[in-house]
């Protein structure tokens, strides 16, 4: 049947990449992505890929600054699993035509050089060598403008997924799905996160009943580029580790730069409340910055600001999901035959807050790590392809009024979880938001009844179930940790 495939992945980031790569040689795969296949955070991904590969290192030393930034809420076998594979990742990404730079630089909470990059975009090289190699693929097969509706579970089995693709509801069938749908960012007002990263993977997983973890812990980047834009664009770690400086308003510097990012973009939110804060270069070697910095540097250019020498405006934003859809070291989840790889699954390797530079390595240890696990599931008569699965087609008649309620309940969840469950958090706004995002979830439950499913009502109901699961989890943690910060 032309709906069955051997494996679905939902989402075409570096962890899904990876995946599909690796099932690749034991059976068909079908790729389902939101928009186009590089809409994705990878492809935004300044930052390198951290390696324990040079003569100076230790696989101990690498853990340790990991459970550091984690503020020991790591899950240490992950963490372990994470740095001990890290070779081998970096050596699968140059084996596909990754062309790193020869030597590793320093980055904010590791204590020596260890993070790879190809100058300084290098999310988008990786992404762009991971597709081309798939486009070379004649098992796998990518399927663009699809949107994940919901999981197909039964008894807590999975046996696929339901599409909206081109104004068409889809049933696919599948021995195994892996979500790879990276974070939710555009749930916060100020994101580094592309458009697509509405939370769809939290959201389809919860309904389904699989287990989530720790998605109180949302790390929010100190250093994105303060402009009229969405998403913000990211001046990554990577400056900082070159010696970038942070500023006010007088041009003194007020945090150690390369402290982990929960400290930093604290420190950051806490000066912009009485001075604009800004990153500067202009103290160091122009050449040097630009060659290393080539893209960065062009693309600030295009805003007016020179980064060897302009004083280029900086804030906080929503960079990352520490938790998730919590998964084993293999990929699994709590339902059978339903994976999470990536930036949407809670492995428990970053803990409270992500180090700078693993979460481009977790998507290729895990990719490939679930990939190879996920061939070992026994199923070649599918006889779940016998099963009937019924799913309603109701399509898409939204009418004018619904879609100024849909524009209206986003943008209004952005604006709360900024203010009341951002950088810095307070139980009685957190209570607030809880309420108001109950109220919108029965609203778009009514909308729902009435005129159907649709993209735009897709979105605007997964980002109202993630952000009452991240307002609900931050209740349930009554103290600080890592990038979960209470006054």
């Amino acid at each position: 049947m032309k709906n069955n495939f051997d494996y679905i992945i939902v989402g075409s980031g570096i962890a899904g990449l990876t995946t599909a790569l690796t099932l690749s040689n034991s059976g068909n795969v079908a790729i389902f992505t939101k928009k186009n296949p590089s809409d994705s955070s990878t492809n935004l991904a300044q930052g390198g890929m951290a390696a324990m590969i040079g003569k100076g290192d230790q696989a101990d030393w690498h853990i340790e600054d990991t459970m550091k930034a984690g503020a020991f809420h790591n899950k240490k076998s992950a963490v372990s699993l994470l740095i001990k594979d890290s070779h081998n990742a970096h050596s699968w990404l140059k084996l596909q035509g990754v062309l790193f730079d020869a030597k590793p630089s320093l980055e904010a909470g590791h204590r020596l050089p260890r993070i790879f990059h190809t100058t300084d975009f290098t999310g988008a090289d990786i992404e762009k060598t991971l597709l081309k190699k798939i486009s070379e693929n004649k098992n796998i097969k990518i399927f663009k403008d699809s949107n994940a509706v919901d999981l197909i579970v039964e008894k807590n089995i999975c046996y696929g997924v339901v599409i909206l693709n081109k104004n068409e509801v889809i049933q696919y069938l599948a021995k195994a799905v892996i979500l790879a749908t990276g974070g939710s960012g555009q749930v916060y007002q100020w994101t580094t996160n592309p458009e697509v990263a509405t939370g769809d993977g939290i959201a389809i997983a919860k309904r389904a009943g699989a287990k989530t973890k720790d998605l109180e812990f949302v790390q929010f980047h100190p250093t994105a580029f303060k402009a009229d834009i969405s998403p913000l664009f990211l001046l990554s770690e990577r400056l900082r580790g070159e010696g970038a400086w942070l500023v006010d308003e007088k041009g003194k510097r007020f945090v150690d730069e390369l402290l982990p990012r929960d400290i930093v973009a604290r420190a950051v939110f806490e000066k912009q409340k009485t001075s604009e804060v800004y990153l500067i270069m202009a103290h160091l070697d122009k050449k040097e910055i630009i060659r290393k910095l080539p893209n960065i540097y062009k693309k600030l250019k295009t805003y007016g600001y020179d980064l060897t020498k302009d004083n280029v405006p900086i804030t906080p934003a929503a960079h990352y999901q520490c938790g998730g859809v919590v998964t084993d070291l293999d990929g699994k989840t709590s339902v059978k035959n339903l994976f999470a790889v990536g930036e949407v699954a809670r492995t428990g390797v970053h803990g409270a807050n992500r180090l700078a530079s693993n979460s481009l390595l977790e998507g290729v240890v895990w990719g490939r790590r679930a990939g190879n696990n996920i061939k070992k599931i026994r199923n070649s008569k599918f006889e779940i392809l016998n099963k009937k699965f019924k799913y309603s087609k109701i399509l898409i008649k939204l009418n004018k009024n619904n879609k100024k309620i849909l524009n209206k309940i986003k943008s209004d969840i952005q604006k709360i979880m900024w203010e009341k469950v951002g950088i810095v958090r307070h139980k009685s706004k957190m209570l607030e938001a809880l309420k108001i995002f109950k109220n919108y979830k029965i609203q778009l439950g009514k909308i729902k009844a009435k005129d159907g499913v649709s993209l735009q009502l897709i979105e605007a109901s997964n980002l109202t179930e993630v952000a009452l699961a991240i307002t609900q989890a931050a209740l349930n943690r009554p103290k600080s940790l890592g990038a979960h910060y209470l006054v």
